[in-house]
């Protein structure tokens, strides 16, 4: 059945010549041999009223008197507007020393871009970088310090390497006994859970501990995972204390009023970064570049001819993006006629964007996924690209990560600060 299904697809895909019959093929692709994304039964419903945990100054500031405080955060640390530093400065909190995470103190890096000790200009506080030459504060960076603060707006993706900070910092932390303060915010992706448990032989910093790739959790309540599970080496346990959210639960949207990091600029590519990002382990494009990142793909590949086309260009946050001034052809998903039934606007889960163009790509798919096969370390394991050499469906792909998801479902609940989805 396997090699009659390739056989088909292979026949399929190379008569594509216009886009009316690459619609037709994704329909297709969808339908047969593929399953919905497991959803929750509910749509996330908007709530105005919810208040982060740096917004709650009645309960941090009376934390941070008298002490010095270091913080890791970046251009998410809001407060009504205002960046966390400028308003602990008001207050007359001291300040030594600011952690810088992937983007930089300011957000404005690009994905991966080495990140360099500085000084902040606006308020001359030393900013050490933990995404250069180390990925955690060693006992000098840590050195007068009495207490740390986290503070950034994670996606709820286990590849999104805010997460990963917070780990190695909840490790130097728990290494040189500081208190560590994290203020919650609400995890757009937060009201379901879904994809493969990450195997520990794929551990990278996109990928730190053994969760699934849309974890359910905000930074709070993964902090507490960490603690809870003894994740940290040797079982060491960070002293953590969690500032909640106000008026938040896992079934209510939250519209992040900041960009958590240049190409994510909108709810959209929120909602679909966690089933796109897998295209950044291949020869194809997320629209890094382009004033739509993360909600189109698309490919120099000529097969794609005839398809919605983009041109990749220096941004900031892009400057060197892949297909640099190259025009790829691929899909807007922008679009609901190119996006999966049940996907646009609300947020599930699918590998059938993935599956899909590894079809198109060609009768050549050797060159579709890079030779470092970095979509492992993203997947959390080496299960799912295999599949999809071998032709299989979605549903089929479910089924080889189900009995692990179910039981970091479990686990999860354990740690819950807020009234779940379920």
């Amino acid at each position: 059945m396997r090699e009659e299904r390739k056989i088909i697809i292979g026949a399929l895909f190379e008569t594509i010549i216009d886009m009316k019959q690459y619609i037709v093929i994704i329909i297709a692709l969808i339908s047969a041999g593929s399953c919905q994304a497991q959803m929750p039964n509910h749509t996330p419903k908007p709530d105005l009223n919810i208040v982060c945990g740096a917004e709650r100054l009645d309960v941090l500031l009376p934390l941070l008197k008298g002490k010095n405080v270091a913080l890791l955060v970046n251009q998410t640390a809001q407060v009504n507007g205002t960046h966390l530093v400028d308003t602990l400065l008001h207050y007359g909190i001291t300040i030594k020393k600011i952690y810088a995470p992937e983007h930089g103190f300011r957000g404005t890096a690009d994905a991966g871009e080495h990140i360099d000790n500085a000084t902040d200009a606006k308020t001359g506080i030393p900013v050490i970088s933990l995404y250069g030459d180390k990925k955690m504060p060693s006992t000098d960076d840590l050195a007068g310090v009495d207490v740390v603060v986290f503070d950034i707006q994670d996606v709820g993706a286990r590849f999104y390497t805010f997460i990963s900070s917070l780990h190695y910092l909840m490790q130097a932390c728990a290494e040189n006994k500081k208190p560590l303060i994290v203020l919650d915010r609400p995890n757009p992706n937060g009201w379901y859970v879904d994809g493969p448990v990450m195997k520990p032989a794929f551990t990278s910093f996109v990928g730190v501990d053994p969760i699934p790739v849309v974890h359910g959790l905000t930074v709070g309540e993964y902090a507490q995972m960490v603690n809870g599970e003894s994740w940290l080496p040797k079982g060491e346990q960070c002293p953590l204390q969690v500032v909640t959210c106000l008026n938040y639960d896992h079934t209510k949207h939250y519209s992040l009023p900041v960009k958590p990091s240049p190409n994510l600029p909108n709810d959209l590519a929120i909602e679909l970064y966690p089933s796109i990002c897998f295209f950044e382990g291949t020869n194809v494009s997320v629209g890094r570049g382009t004033d739509m990142p993360f909600q189109v793909i698309g490919s120099p590949n000529a097969k794609f001819s005839g398809a919605y086309e983009f041109t990749p260009r220096s941004t900031d946050g892009a400057k060197n993006p892949p297909f640099l001034k190259q025009t790829c052809y691929g899909f807007d998903l922008r679009k609901p006629e190119n996006v999966k039934d049940g996907l646009y606007g609300k947020g599930s889960f699918t590998f059938q964007y993935l599956i899909a163009m590894y079809h198109y790509y060609g009768p050549d798919r050797s060159t579709f996924f890079l030779k470092n096969n970095f979509i492992d370390k993203l997947m959390g394991t080496d299960e799912v690209r295999k599949m999809l050499e071998e032709g299989e469906s979605e549903k089929e792909i479910r089924v080889t990560y189900q009995k692990d998801l179910d039981t970091y479902k479990e686990k999860r609940k354990r740690y819950l600060l807020y009234a779940d989805f379920e």
